[in-house]
């Protein structure tokens, strides 16, 4: 059985259905997948992921379960999988984007990279072999190669070095996944990344290299990292319209669910994005009918739902005028509810734009949604 099935292509965009075959399960695409940063969504158990948000896949951390548990403790449980209770797929990253934001403690050399923990100060280092040996420990179903997050801004000298290093490091990276086994009696995955920042030529000869690599799928990264948001876009289109249509395609770190909706459009098959736990513990949360802050004090004596509309348990049994008084009072209750509301409202709309792909309406469906999705209530 092959890893990736296109099941069908919108007829007028890119945007695809498809499904992704893992020994841990199948994963309907386009999907979003939640970040469980260091082997748990932030405030959101086991059970509702499953049942109330339905999330198909999660994510791991490299950086952060290396330095917490440690790959000791996690293989000795037999993979993450074991440890966090978790039975569908998990992918992880591979610590790249930890070598973007950690500039002050961190020194990059063709090697690798060494930096310092942010826990206790030592000294490490993360290599494109032992960021494999990793992620193999940890036991994700589809892996990231190790990579450079080249910043939005960076010019164009630079940023050819960045992808240039990203390339070295992937041979490398291919080479010890190749000769190193599955670890927990299950297939992995290896997914490269293409960089290339903001410069069109740069991403067209990173996906032309990656394309003929003839991996399982490909991600697309260092985007949201600081360039314009109709740049990304752009690069979007140019890298997707090189990646080969029978393999999946991970956009990194994206976004907004309006995001995620253009993403789409131009054939991107999955996502990932701290931004619904993160803003829902800020007290904001989005639906179909905009964007909610409820900490504004409009919302004191609504007793209304918190979301007529929406699709989790969570919309339909608090009141907003309850939920802002959780907010306010600074109980966790809040913060929860609110990471619940918005993870499920992001599944929702990624399984919406499935069901529009395959109805083949898609592209009427997301132009009349996306301006409500965008407002502010």
């Amino acid at each position: 059985m092959a890893f990736f099935d296109l099941i069908h292509t919108d007829s007028c965009s890119a945007a695809r259905a498809g499904v992704v075959h893992t020994d841990h399960g199948d994963i309907m695409t386009p999907i979003f997948m939640p970040v469980g940063t260091v082997g748990t969504v932030k405030g959101v158990q086991r059970r509702e992921l499953e049942d109330d948000i339905k999330a198909q896949i999660i994510l791991g951390n490299t950086y952060h379960l290396f330095l917490r548990p440690g790959t000791e403790i996690l293989h000795q449980a037999g993979g993450l999988h074991r440890f966090e209770g978790w039975n569908r797929p998990i992918l992880t990253d591979s610590g790249g984007f930890q070598v973007f934001s950690l500039t002050d403690i961190r020194k990059m050399t063709e090697e690798g990279v060494q930096f310092s923990s942010h826990i206790d100060g030592r000294k490490l280092m993360f290599t494109p072999e032992n960021v494999m040996d990793i992620e193999r420990e940890i036991g994700a179903d589809i892996m990231m190669a190790f990579d450079e997050c080249c910043p939005g801004t960076a010019d164009r000298q630079y940023a050819t070095q960045s992808m240039q290093r990203t390339h070295r490091w992937l041979d490398r990276c291919i080479k010890r996944f190749d000769e190193t086994p599955d670890l927990y009696g299950y297939k992995q995955h290896l997914f490269p990344i293409v960089q290339g920042c903001v410069y069109k030529d740069l991403r067209q000869d990173a996906a032309k290299h990656l394309r003929d690599l003839d991996r399982d799928g490909y991600a697309i990264g260092g985007l949201a990292v600081g360039e314009p948001t109709e740049t990304m876009y752009e690069m979007i289109e140019v890298v997707n319209d090189i990646l080969p249509e029978n393999k999946p395609r991970y956009l990194m770190g994206v976004g907004t669910p309006w995001n995620l909706l253009e993403g789409i459009e131009r054939g991107v098959d999955m996502f990932d994005c701290v931004m619904p736990t993160r803003n829902g513990r800020n007290g904001m949360i989005f639906t179909q009918n905009g964007v909610m802050n409820m900490r504004n004090k409009k919302w004191e004596n609504d007793f209304t739902e918190l979301d007529p509309c929406g699709t989790s348990h969570v919309d339909h049994e608090y009141t907003r005028a309850y939920v802002r008084h959780l907010i306010h009072a600074q109980e966790m209750l809040g913060l929860e509810l609110l990471s619940i509301h918005n993870l499920a409202f992001y599944l929702w709309l990624v399984g919406e734009a499935r069901k529009h792909i395959l109805a083949g309406d898609f592209k009427a469906w997301k132009d009349d949604i996306t301006p409500r999705l965008m407002q502010r209530m």
